[in-house]
């Protein structure tokens, strides 16, 4: 059974860096065998798709609001992937989510979630 475990959430000053890890496992599962993506659901707000990065190791940004200050990157040994995060915001607050989607168009396999709050 495959799972995805994120970690790294807490709660930080405006202006300040995380770093947040989702960590894969299950049967055969790898992550570069899959497009793996970060989403987020800030309070009252729909699900926001942030960044992905496929299998070739190629990133590609959804949310203007993240372009130039989160990246994702990836350790295939460990069978994570990462959601650097700079220069945060209070805007930034919300849970935050990893996925992965085989190709077939729809992220099947989803985490928990992490929970960031950007404090002013």
């Amino acid at each position: 059974q495959v799972q995805l475990v994120e970690s790294g959430g807490e709660l930080v000053q405006a202006g300040s860096s995380l770093r947040l890890s989702c960590a894969a496992s299950g049967g055969t599962f790898a992550i570069t065998d899959y497009r793996m993506a970060w989403f987020r659901r800030a309070p009252g707000k729909e699900r926001e798709y942030l960044i992905s990065i496929g299998g070739n190791g190629a990133t590609t940004y959804y949310s203007d609001s993240v372009k130039g200050r989160f990246t994702i990157s990836r350790d295939n040994a460990k069978n994570t992937v990462y959601l650097q995060m700079n220069s945060l915001k209070p805007e930034d607050t919300a849970i935050y989510y990893c996925a992965a989607n085989d190709g077939s168009g729809s992220y099947d396999y989803w985490g928990q979630g992490t929970q960031v709050t950007v404090s002013s």
